[in-house]
């Protein structure tokens, strides 16, 4: 694990070998993903958290990074299909749990997909920033909840400079 210093407070990024395994404000979220990891001096000393970190110092200097780390998605494969969704969703701009619902329902077969499903995917998901959970909104443009809290889904909205008029936030 490697302690990241963002504008919004320090992150954790945990990886391995293979990929880049998670990336959190809550310690609790690591707990529950039930990862033996060990605390890394220099993030230099593993390519998938030296790939992060690059990543987010591309996001937090106002650039749209150039690349995506190597991540390992977690869960079911409906929680898989929701990240793949999520990482889609360009810099900028939103959707809502009903659109990824419906992308969902039409990737698998499916006629619908219950929105509700999707956002508890969506809340499960490990890769804070990355896979941009901040950019799912409610029905209507409401502002539902973000794991690191929601003054940090407003900052990234507000950091992304997403147009809270245009899509109604509240």
């Amino acid at each position: 694990m490697y302690y990241y210093d963002s504008p919004m407070g320090v992150m954790k990024l945990c990886a391995n070998k293979e990929s880049l395994l998670g990336v959190w404000f809550d310690e609790a979220r690591i707990a529950e993903a039930s990862l033996d990891i060990e605390a890394i001096e220099n993030f230099h000393d593993n390519k998938h958290i030296s790939d992060a970190v690059r990543w987010l110092d591309e996001y937090f200097a106002g650039n749209v990074p150039s690349f995506t780390p190597k991540l390992k998605l977690q869960g079911s494969e409906f929680r898989k299909t929701v990240s793949e969704i999520m990482l889609k969703i360009p810099y900028g701009e939103l959707s809502t749990y009903g659109e990824i619902a419906n992308e969902v329902a039409m990737r698998i077969g499916k006629d619908r997909m219950s929105a509700q499903a999707v956002g508890g995917a969506v809340g499960s998901n490990e890769f804070s920033i990355i896979v941009p959970c901040h950019r799912v909104v409610g029905k209507g443009g409401k502002l539902t909840g973000y794991a690191g809290g929601m003054d940090k889904k407003v900052y990234l909205l507000h950091h992304e400079g997403v147009d809270f008029e245009k899509y109604n936030l509240r």
